[in-house]
């Protein structure tokens, strides 16, 4: 994902016009210090409430995600230019996780029993650790807040978030549904800090663990922090997933989905199907029916989501970035069958591409293309397809498809890969977990897993 700014400012600024609507003050020093001391002091107080409890706040702020989902979405389409469908989207499953967890927590959280050999009773008791900072980014503004904030909450550890940049409409929406919810005061605590600040907060001994969703350049950097401050750390840093096509009966109903996949919140995904990895006898038809989906798109506004049109990028840079990536490429003898022209300035718009021909020397074979560009591979066997599907630094999620499940297992199988996924772009639910290996990160959230990142799973024993 793209990296922060050197000195970061917090504004809104329409990817669609390019106009920079508002502008919010940094905290200072005195505001960042009252965050800290207010998510210790909230957390004295808040692990010891019962969990079924804080289950029912939690179940509240649900509610709200779900009452104010077209409230929410204006304000993330104004913001970073996601559809307004899916924005909206985004809000009612924000509402699915944070009811999830005030379902399952109790549960999950429960003591689990420990089978012993000297006698006694031993259990392994799931606790809370303390006050975590959160720093989220801009793509899916509502949802990465909820992954991290609802087994959190439910634990009783409270949370201070740091968001991007370019959404703090988004966090201030947030920060509000969970004061309406009945979270005690400083349980969830925004602030608009900067760079200095959050190696501030990270290094405070009231601040326990730290999970952050983008860039490798930001994990790097935040992982150091943690690492020589003795924090426990959690991260996401994006992906370019495998999406292989072994055979199929229908080349454009699989084009149809696996296009509809990659152009969802105009690409910008960590999970998105960035490399298609295709085999020979379906390629061509294949590469045909994405290149039909993105002809004579047109720039249009993604508050109205016109048919034939196409919404804008989440920032001129990001678009710029897009577009660089994919001139490399075409200048080293990629094709461009479709798409992939930058509209003038100062809009974020660039228009949905289908890419092949790519090969080790560009950097789109090795780089994360984040924004609607369907790049797809031509193999000629199983083999090639998963040498292809691993021969990369990321390993978030990745998906194969065939007639012939067991033979899509056996690929899927060996997917080095945090996520992997048969004949569906993705398992997704409050329930399923999240995260990946290699440099895509490490650590889990939703699901079972969520509840097992920033927790204290402290052995309790008495003996006979």
């Amino acid at each position: 994902m793209s990296d922060t700014q050197t000195s970061p400012t917090y504004a809104i600024t329409n990817p669609a016009t390019g106009e920079v609507e508002k502008t919010f003050d940094t905290a200072t020093d005195e505001q960042v210090e009252a965050a800290l001391a207010a998510a210790h002091a909230a957390y004295t107080s808040w692990k010891d409430v019962p969990i079924e409890e804080r289950a029912k706040v939690v179940h509240r702020i649900a509610e709200l995600f779900v009452e104010r989902k077209d409230e929410l979405g204006a304000i993330a389409t104004r913001e970073m230019g996601k559809p307004l469908s899916e924005a909206i989207g985004e809000a009612e499953f924000c509402g699915e996780i944070f009811d999830y967890f005030a379902n399952e927590g109790p549960t999950l959280a429960a003591d689990q029993p420990i089978k012993t050999f000297s006698g006694g009773k031993a259990v392994v008791q799931k606790l809370p650790i303390g006050a975590l900072l959160g720093i989220m980014p801009w793509n899916y503004p509502f949802y990465q807040i909820a992954r991290f904030a609802a087994p959190n909450l439910m634990l009783g550890n409270t949370i201070i978030l740091k968001h991007a940049e370019s959404v703090p409409g988004s966090a201030l929406a947030v920060e509000q549904i969970m004061k309406d919810a009945g979270l005690p005061e400083g349980a969830y605590v925004n602030v608009f800090a900067d760079h200095g600040q959050i190696e501030t907060i990270i290094a405070d001994p009231r601040i326990a663990g730290v999970s952050l969703t983008g860039s490798e350049r930001a994990g790097a950097v935040v992982a150091s922090i943690a690492g020589k401050n003795l924090k426990k750390c959690v991260l996401e840093l994006g992906g370019s997933d495998p999406y292989v096509i072994l055979d199929t009966d229908d080349a454009a109903a699989a084009a149809d989905t696996a296009w509809e996949t990659r152009i969802s919140n105009t690409g910008q995904a960590c999970n998105s199907n960035k490399r298609m990895i295709v085999m020979d006898d379906v390629f061509d038809d294949f590469v045909a029916r994405l290149t039909e989906h993105a002809i004579d798109l047109r720039p249009g506004d993604p508050a109205a989501e016109e048919e034939g049109t196409f919404a804008p990028l989440s920032s001129r840079k990001a678009a710029e970035t897009l577009a660089e990536q994919v001139k490399d490429a075409v200048d080293k003898g990629a094709t461009l069958h479709a798409g992939g022209v930058l509209s003038d300035g100062p809009a974020a718009y660039y228009s949905p591409a289908v890419l092949t021909g790519i090969t080790k020397e560009m950097r789109a074979y090795r780089e994360e293309l984040f924004g609607p560009v369907a790049v797809v591979y031509k193999v000629t066997g199983d083999e090639e397809a998963l040498e292809l599907a691993n021969d990369t630094q990321y390993g978030l999620g990745g998906a194969v498809f065939s007639k012939d499940p067991e033979r899509a297992m056996k690929i899927a199988q060996r997917l080095e890969v945090g996520m992997s996924n048969v004949n569906t772009p993705a398992g997704e639910g409050a329930e399923v977990p999240f995260g990946g290996v290699k440099r895509s990160g490490f650590g889990r959230e939703l699901g079972p897993l969520g509840m097992e990142e920033f927790v204290n799973k402290r052995m309790f024993y008495v003996a006979d």
